[in-house]
């Protein structure tokens, strides 16, 4: 987890107003990888509660800094959860296992030590590119799956 408040993003003049009901997935929308979690989870989300922001929008980036990550390489996602971030492999095990049965297994995964979970995740994220490749823009959803994708305000 990060370390700041619940919903300390909301009081950050450098964050845009956005709407964050529900569980939020930031996710890098040039990594083939990362996209793949989304469409993953489109198709497991029966209820329709996530949604998701790419990091290189406006609020993804400035959320990044918020939370003191980097706004330019994105070598993690994070899971906005009850105003809280989690990132590394507490966000990803959060993330999958929020999905329902028989997903919410993964929450078992939170016994392995913490540093050994975000070295395993560390080593896939550095290597990321190279095992699924980068896109040449961003993730574009279906037009049904529209309304799940938090879009910068102009």
């Amino acid at each position: 987890m990060l370390s700041k408040e619940q919903y300390s993003y909301r009081e950050d003049r450098a964050i845009p107003s956005f709407s964050d009901e529900g569980p939020i997935f930031v996710f890098d929308g040039q990594c083939v990888f990362c996209s793949g979690w989304v469409k993953f989870s489109l198709k497991h989300d029966k209820s329709g509660k996530y949604r998701f922001m790419t990091a290189q929008s406006k609020v993804g980036s400035a959320l990044y800094r918020h939370y003191g990550l980097d706004d330019r390489d994105f070598k993690t996602n994070l899971f906005l959860q009850d105003g809280r971030a989690y990132h590394r492999a507490e966000g990803t095990i959060r993330f999958v296992a929020g999905l329902g049965f028989p997903w919410t297994i993964c929450h078992v995964l939170r016994l392995i030590p913490r540093n050994w979970a975000d070295g395993l995740y560390e080593f896939v994220a550095r290597n990321r590119y190279r095992l699924a490749g980068r896109t040449a823009s961003c993730f574009v959803p279906k037009p049904d799956e529209r309304d799940r994708f938090i879009q910068d305000v102009l």
